[in-house]
This record gives structure tokens, sequence and C-alpha cells, in this order.
């Protein structure tokens, strides 16, 4: 089996999408913990070393530095034989879902999240913005969980890791109670959360925490 090195730090979503991926497909990392909040991945050391996008998860495979989670979820797929598309229907399915969420759903939930939990001082217009383009978003996603078990019908893929990473967090840092606002989306997470070996992020990935503002 590959030798796994995940750089990280915990509050990451992206991060916990690798790290759920590769224990439920039975194989386990070493962690990195990586101090972003210090400001470290916008050094030119780091981005000489690890990085050079400047981004949080780096994965190394074997030594070999991998980066972008999307990427990075398909070819785990394709590599354990788990969670990825099984007929050419399913693939574009899972596929139009996953760059969905990077553009919209985990792209705006991460941001709105750090600021609105991890930054000192916000602009709340700024995040009242960001908060109706997520419950668009959302109302989206919560519509089609209530009709389908998984993102691309009865069975979780990498799609369905993709978007529930950033919504899994607490509601104190999400600032959504989704068993109240979103019920479909809450009954999906718990299928999810009900997959033999899931674990959260805050148990999968150890260190120092982000202080928290909000």
């Amino acid at each position: 089996m590959p030798r796994y090195r995940l750089h990280y730090f915990p509050e990451s979503g992206n991060s916990y999408k690798l790290a759920l991926m590769l224990t439920l497909c039975g194989a386990t990392f070493e962690p990195v913990w990586t101090d972003f909040g210090g400001g470290v991945t916008r050094t030119a050391e780091w981005r000489a070393d690890v990085n050079a996008m400047g981004e949080i998860p780096v994965l190394e495979v074997d030594g070999e530095r991998r980066t972008q989670t999307a990427p990075i979820l398909l070819q785990l797929a394709e590599q354990y034989g788990k969670f990825g598309g099984e007929t050419p229907a399913e693939k574009f399915e899972l596929l139009r879902w996953l760059f969905w969420d990077n553009q919209k759903l985990s792209g705006y939930m991460a941001t709105y999240r750090f600021m609105r939990t991890f930054t000192p001082s916000t602009d709340p217009k700024v995040l009242k913005h960001f908060r109706t383009r997520l419950d668009d978003f959302l109302g989206i996603l919560d519509q089609h969980v209530g009709n389908n078990a998984f993102m691309i019908g009865a069975r979780p893929t990498v799609s369905d890791m993709s978007m529930m990473a950033y919504l899994h967090y607490p509601a104190d840092e999400t600032g959504y109670d989704f068993a109240a606002s979103h019920p479909n989306i809450s009954a999906w997470l718990g299928r999810i959360a009900a997959l033999p070996g899931w674990k959260s992020a805050y148990d999968l990935l150890p260190g120092p925490r982000l202080k928290h503002y909000a």
C-alpha cells in the first residue's frame, strides 16, 4: 500500500475530504499539521518546498506531492475501486456535482465559515452576501438529497464526501442548524456518518485549532 502524508489543518474541509476518503478506503496516513493561521502557507519557503499554489491540503504519495482535492479524490476512487462512478452516466453525474460543489457550495461555505467564525472583524454586508448565496445552494442540495439517498443515487461517492465536508462542522462554526433549516441535508449527513469507519474532521485531524471569534 502506498505511504501517505497529509499536510492539513483541522478546520480545512478540503483536508478532511482526503482524510475521510483514505480512511473509508482502509488506508492510513501520516498527519502533517500546518500552521495555516500563522500564515506559513503564504511564505515563499513553504510554497517552494510544499505547494507552489500556496494551498492546503497537500497529499504526499510515496514522496510525490499531489494538490487540488477533487482530482486527488477521483484518483483515489480509481485506485481503490471505491466511491467512484461505475457507468458513463454515473461518472458524468459525479463530475457534475463535484464541479458544482467546488465552484459553489464548498467554495462559498468555506469562505463564509472562515470569515464568520475565525476572522476577528468582518463586514456584515459581506457575510450577508455569502449567506444569501449559500441559502440558494443549500436549497438546491436539500431538494436533491430529499429525492436521492446520495448524490448520484443509492450509494455514496466522492461527490458526497466533497459536499458534506464543510457542512458537517459544528453549527457554531457554520452558522446553520441543518436539522431545523434543511432537514433533508441533515438526514443525508446522517447517512454518510453511518458509513463504516466514518469519523469527523476533528477526530481524524489532530493538532492546534484556530481561535473562534463568532
